[in-house]
């Protein structure tokens, strides 16, 4: 029986060392098959790293110092006292696309790193992301901009997931900590993840729930019960870019960070990012090319991707050199559509005035603004208005309203002013006030020039074409301030206008520094005073001759 027993024992014991061996060797065997598996997928690893395409031009002329982005000097200076100083602040930079905020942005933060009074450090680190692509989940289970708890019961918890363990992944926020949260087009942000970064850059920490941690569970790691205790630091700068208006932007991320705006580029400064786009390139660029290439490029990213297609284009003919006719061909191609140009009239006229306006990202324009008046027939004339946002359709927050525009508005205030202030009647007339251009304005910025309009239109005087004027004007007459001053009057420069009146609380030295001759105004009755002090009746103008001026614009210059 004892015999039995022990070969009984032995018997099993030899199952379980047969098993074990067995056991023992499949995982030396897929442990070799592993490393073999690794060792191949290494050296496709290898090889892919290995094999590269030429860098793109976009990439290749990617400005690499300060220098390097054309035409904000004014955007840089700001961002750099904003962001280097002792106490940097949380920064919103307006501008159109593709004019260097990202790129900025960038460089800051490496010039800030090496002052020794900046609180940035060499481990401050430059996060950055695209506001309109960022995934939103409102459970806050993969929220790539707060973070989130990874409860143990989704796919991939982990080790720790099994037993039961919740574990708080950091956000961009987190990870942006002692350095630069940059968020590209932060205006397209959803109100709900805007909501959740206020509350962070209050608190500059994330703090976490999640209905799988206990304070009490003692299964769960010293770190993370630390984390659900007291956050997760997330103290760094926001740098938030956008192509939206200020208006666009919610006001409760606008009142806790400096604005600065990077202006849209000129002719001049398009053409000079094309010439060094097409020096990285390797080839040249013709004059008359380069011209064309301001004239159609609406920022610097469209002018590099005009020379791309184009040098491509020359390269396949064995040619260097970029002429006028490729940029043509890349245009037509392209189906590229010629920048709005600046324009003003060639002679004094009755009811046009010069008037000025911002659009898109801080880019100033010049608008004609003209206005007939004629004697009603019978009774009480009417007033027809064209070219302007008369009604403004808002949704918000599930409802659905509609106002008045402010433009709709200024030519009440006008009328109004025009009678108390110069006796004028005009509810004996039936008055046509046109905003051309085929921009439609909004705004209450054009009050002062529709004012002059109509009343060149009723008193018969012609209005100065190289005079431009922008205020918003009241029921008194008083002429108050408006937005976009600077802008506005280097557009009026760029068009041949030569004196431009604006509000006298909008006066500042800056405006000095143009070629042009700045008037501050306060009143209507200033306005009127200095707009037709030395006008004379129409049909003098007409009399004389004057020098024609040809007004060509970019996309007739093909022809």
């Amino acid at each position: 029986m004892t015999e039995a027993v022990v070969i009984a024992q032995l018997g099993f014991s030899a199952i379980i060392a047969t098993y074990f061996f067995m056991q023992i060797r499949g995982q030396q065997s897929k442990r070799k098959t592993i490393i073999s598996d690794s060792k191949k997928e290494q050296i496709i690893l290898d090889e892919m790293r290995r094999r590269k395409l030429n860098m793109p031009l976009s990439e290749l002329t990617r400005p690499k110092t300060f220098d390097d982005i054309i035409g904000q000097e004014d955007g840089i200076k700001a961002l750099r006292a904003a962001i280097c100083s002792k106490n940097p602040q949380h920064v919103i930079i307006y501008g159109p696309p593709g004019i260097g905020k990202t790129c900025a942005a960038r460089l800051i933060l490496e010039e800030a790193k090496q002052n020794k009074e900046s609180p940035f450090d060499e481990n401050s680190k430059f996060v950055e992301m695209d506001a309109s692509s960022m995934r939103f989940d409102e459970r806050s289970i993969a929220d790539p901009l707060i973070g989130s708890v990874h409860d143990p019961i989704y796919q991939g918890a982990g080790a720790m997931g099994v037993y039961g363990i919740p574990q708080p992944k950091p956000g961009a926020v987190s990870k942006a900590h002692c350095g630069v949260l940059f968020l590209d087009e932060i205006g397209e942000m959803h109100h709900l993840q805007m909501n959740k970064l206020l509350k962070v850059l209050e608190d500059r920490k994330v703090l976490f729930e999640s209905a799988y941690y206990s304070a009490e569970n003692q299964n769960i790691p010293k770190h993370i019960h630390d984390i659900f205790k007291n956050g997760l630091p997330a103290d760094f700068r926001l740098i938030g870019a956008t192509t939206r208006s200020p208006e666009d932007i919610p006001p409760a991320i606008r009142s806790r960070c400096l604005e600065i705006f990077f202006k849209a580029l000129d002719e001049e400064e398009i053409m000079d990012i094309a010439y060094n786009a097409t020096a990285n390139s390797g080839g040249k660029l013709n004059s008359e090319a380069a011209k064309l290439i301001g004239q159609y490029a609406q920022n610097g990213r469209e002018a590099v991707n005009i020379i791309q297609l184009a040098y491509g284009f020359v390269s396949q003919e064995c040619r260097d050199v970029i002429e006028k006719e490729d940029i043509e061909w890349v245009i037509e191609t392209g189906r590229y559509s010629p920048k709005p140009i600046n324009r003003i009239s060639d002679k004094p006229q009755i009811g046009i005035v010069n008037g000025l306006a911002v659009y898109g990202a801080n880019m100033g324009a010049v608008i004609e603004i003209e206005a007939q008046a004629m004697k009603a027939r019978h009774g009480k004339g009417k007033v027809t208005i064209t070219g302007i946002i008369e009604n403004e359709r808002i949704d918000g927050r599930g409802k659905s309203y509609s106002k008045k525009s402010t433009a709709a508005s200024s030519v009440e205030n006008v009328l109004t002013v025009l009678d108390q202030v110069y006796d004028l009647n005009t509810e004996a007339y039936n008055i046509h006030v046109n905003v051309g251009g085929g921009m439609q304005l909004d705004g209450p910025s054009a009050g002062s020039a529709i004012a002059v309009a109509i009343y060149s239109a009723i008193v018969g005087l012609p209005i100065d074409n190289k005079l431009a004027l922008t205020g918003e004007i009241s029921i008194r007459g008083a002429i108050k301030p408006v937005g976009g001053v600077l802008e506005k009057a280097t557009a009026a420069m760029q068009a041949g206008v030569t004196r431009v009146l604006v509000p006298k609380d909008n006066y500042s030295h800056r405006l000095d520094k143009l070629d042009l001759k700045i008037i501050s105004v306060s009143s209507i009755k200033e306005v009127i005073d200095l707009v037709f002090a030395d006008m004379k009746p129409a049909h003098y103008y007409n009399s004389i001759e004057l020098p024609t001026v040809e007004v060509v614009y970019a996309s007739e210059q093909n022809h």
